[in-house]
């Protein structure tokens, strides 16, 4: 996510044209989009904060809300057609890129997210059996409720506890949202056991700031899809602090636990405690933009007091971020 103080800096460098060429990376994201992606590169390209980069357009008769540009770039928004077409080329003029190469990401419509897409929450093992046939037994829940649509995830912390059989024994979570809009009341949450699990003994224990609501299981994927109620619909702008336990412990020796983000998010703190009589040979950091893609950002972590293993990721998504454990 991008961080900003929230005030102008002086505005000294001139508006123009391309110059000059683009990165090989730029120009590819450029062309095939999407679109929140192609903006954010380019800004970084540019190096510029969203402040300045509001200031700018304003010099261009083009006035924006900062918090639009973050809401574009994070992709939790998309700019509308027609009406916001004058602003993107604006900002083709401010940030030098080919005429009509943001314009055309966003015509001639907003590109819909795929339904099958996993909330922020995923499995355990990284890539998983397509989950839509979970989540469209929710059927009396509204789209946007099923997708998490209308929440921001601001920060993310994950507990997981495995015993001394090197199984995964539970996953407690605590999550803190932002309502994009007036009314959301629910998440909806999709987590993966490990190999050789039986998910109908899965349960979920509910904590502070939610309780449960529906759940359903496949067992062919070891899929569990589950709500999480809050205690009222949130006001737009409103954050909100929530938990929970997953308690999946018939499967085998855990290969780790990766969680999958849709959108940025500001931090995912990953936790594994391990059992004393059962620690990992080897524990490795890691994040990939795809299930089966190469690690891009890979780490060795220690083990330390306690048979605590901690791995941060600031800025992460959209992604799996998680540990690999190998054992001896």
């Amino acid at each position: 996510m991008t961080a900003d103080s929230g005030h102008a800096g002086p505005v000294d460098e001139p508006v123009g044209h391309p110059t000059g060429e683009l990165p090989g990376t730029l120009a590819e994201t450029l062309r095939y989009g999407p679109f929140h992606r192609a903006l954010r590169d380019s800004i970084a390209h540019r190096g510029l904060s969203l402040a300045r980069l509001r200031a700018r357009l304003e010099r261009l008769g083009v006035p924006v809300g900062q918090s639009t540009l973050s809401y574009w770039q994070r992709g939790l928004r998309h700019p509308e057609v027609p009406r916001a077409v004058p602003t993107v080329r604006a900002l083709e003029t401010v940030l030098e890129l080919p005429p009509e190469s943001l314009v055309a990401l966003v015509e001639p419509q907003p590109r819909a997210r795929p339904q099958h897409v996993a909330p922020p929450f995923a499995g355990s093992t990284g890539a998983w059996a397509d989950p839509a046939p979970l989540l469209a037994e929710f059927e009396a829940v509204p789209r946007s409720a099923r997708s998490n649509a209308d929440l921001e995830v601001l920060a993310v912390h994950d507990t997981v506890l495995v015993g001394a059989q090197r199984e995964q024994r539970a996953i407690t979570t605590r999550m803190v949202v932002r309502a994009l809009r007036a009314g959301p009341d629910r998440y909806l949450a999709v987590h993966q056991g490990d190999e050789g699990c039986l998910i109908d003994k899965a349960l979920v224990r509910p904590a502070e700031g939610c309780r449960q609501g529906r759940v359903r299981r496949q067992s062919a994927s070891r899929g569990l899809a589950f709500e999480l109620l809050f205690d009222r619909k949130l006001a737009e702008g409103e954050e909100h602090v929530f938990s929970f336990t997953v308690l999946d412990d018939t499967g085998g020796p855990t290969p780790g636990h990766h969680r999958t983000f849709r959108d940025p998010c500001r931090g995912y703190l990953l936790q594994l405690a391990f059992h004393r009589r059962s620690l990992p040979a080897r524990c490795t950091k890691q994040f990939r933009q795809e299930p089966e893609a190469t690690p891009v950002e890979v780490g060795e972590l220690v083990c330390g007091l306690g048979g605590v293993v901690s791995a941060y990721f600031s800025d992460v998504g959209p992604g799996l971020a998680g540990v690999t454990v190998e054992w001896t």
